[in-house]
């Protein structure tokens, strides 16, 4: 077994997508030697945000010398991106010496009658194989899907959980109301664990609260009055945290966009609140926060061009505010494509009732949740005057996205997916010509 043929045995798996019972996931960690009982876990879950706080608690800890280990999901380009050591992707070989434990735990389970685990639940299992192998100190944990059911929950005591914004994504699995959602996503408090939350919407609070009070779990919520942003450019941001764990003046991210300043203002809190265990002094959380990359989010991966993850209505709510804030008096671009269970119209009339684009690309995304071009222009049509160009091939509508680009800003955004491969396209043509040769020969 090489790592390619370990990869592709992977992604394979999506074909056996029902979900199992939550018990399959702690089968599979007993059959593993409970591997997550030996670090210490911050478990983190949310419709949006989850990632970059997880990115922004990794930079804190990996800062601060502690051995960190990030899980996240889904990857941009390497499956190997979804495990983490100090903020770097594990090597190959680490990658498929966790596979082959985790499978040969598999083929036991399987002999004595249980389920072939999911995607997700195999996937899950490697990280926290990968961790105990590489003896991390502390993981922060992304959760998959919801929370209550996830296999990440399958972890019974972590040191503090955090609870991100909270939307309606995902409603044909999680339920069709922010109530519903939000009590899903309250399946990760623990008796005891002191929850940290976004505490910008009142429906979702409530739930929230009544959950962290039924199990007796301090709870700590994140609201609108406790950071004021202080200056912004086109690639970065400035706030204050008005928190009784910092007396910090001020605090800079490496993006434009606001609902960073939200995450990182959640990862502040959520280790000024573990500090007594942590000792981690406010320099060096600063230093964590304004080094932290996370890629695909308001990220600028070449002058003038920006890749955004935004991915759901709530997504986009906060990816056409940055538009707003950055684009003033200049030309800009869209790339747009978007997978199928998304509500893509009201994500497309959203984008062009709140800004103003010169020129409007879609591309689709080829696998079996694919939305065709013509589809995506007929409602950006519905809902614009702007030129709307259909290229179903990524890389021609890239490079017809570069063109049209001229000296203004190039947006991608609609789908991690789409990002994903655009990343992919630069590496290599960067790899082959040379990275700064890649805007001129686009």
């Amino acid at each position: 077994m090489d790592y390619t043929k370990a990869v592709d045995y992977i992604y394979s798996i999506l074909r056996f997508t029902k979900k199992n019972v939550p018990e399959l996931t702690v089968a599979l960690l007993e059959k593993l030697g409970r591997p997550d009982r030996h670090m210490k876990i911050i478990h983190v879950a949310g419709s949006n945000g989850k990632g970059s706080v997880c990115a922004f608690l990794s930079s804190i800890l990996t800062m601060a010398g502690k051995r960190t280990g990030l899980f996240t999901s889904p990857h941009l380009v390497r499956i190997n991106e979804r495990f983490q050591i100090n903020n770097v992707p594990v090597e190959d070989e680490v990658f498929l010496d966790a596979y082959l434990k985790v499978m040969d735990a598999v083929k036991e389970m399987q002999a004595q009658g249980f389920a072939h685990p999911t995607y997700f639940e195999v996937v899950f299992a490697i990280g926290m194989v990968i961790f105990k192998e590489q003896q991390i100190e502390y993981t922060v944990l992304e959760t998959g899907l919801g929370g209550r059911l996830d296999a990440t929950n399958a972890v019974l005591r972590p040191i503090a959980t955090v609870i991100t914004s909270i939307s309606l994504d995902h409603t044909e699995i999680l339920g069709d109301t922010i109530e519903l959602i939000a009590a899903e996503k309250a399946g990760i408090i623990k008796q005891g664990v002191p929850l940290v939350y976004d505490g910008r919407n009142p429906a979702a609070n409530q739930v929230l609260i009544r959950r962290a009070h039924e199990i007796g779990a301090d709870l700590y919520g994140l609201d609108e009055s406790m950071y004021d942003i202080t200056n912004q450019s086109s690639d970065s941001m400035e706030f204050i945290l008005h928190s009784p764990y910092y007396k910090i003046p001020r605090v800079t991210i490496q993006y434009p966009a606001f609902y960073q300043v939200v995450n990182a203002s959640l990862a502040m809190l959520t280790i000024g609140i573990i500090n007594d265990q942590l000792h981690i002094s406010e320099e060096v959380v600063v230093k964590g926060i304004e080094e932290t990359i996370w890629p695909g989010r308001m990220e600028t991966v070449l002058p003038g061009v920006i890749l955004d993850g935004a991915h759901n209505a709530s997504g986009i709510d906060e990816f056409v505010k940055t538009v707003q804030q950055i684009t003033v008096g200049g030309r800009a671009v869209l790339l747009f494509s978007v997978v199928r269970e998304k509500d893509y119209e009201s994500m497309i009339e959203t984008i062009c009732k709140c800004t103003r684009f010169d020129t409007i690309i879609v591309t689709q995304i080829e696998s079996e949740r694919v939305v065709e071009t013509f589809r995506l222009a007929e409602i950006f049509r519905k809902y614009t005057r702007v030129s709307v160009i259909e290229e179903p091939v990524i890389a021609d509508a890239l490079k017809c996205a570069m063109r049209k680009r001229e000296d203004g800003i190039l947006f991608c955004a609609g789908s991690l997916y789409l990002i994903g491969e655009i990343k992919r396209i630069i590496s290599e043509y960067s790899a082959a010509n040379g990275f700064e040769s890649f805007s001129e020969k686009m």
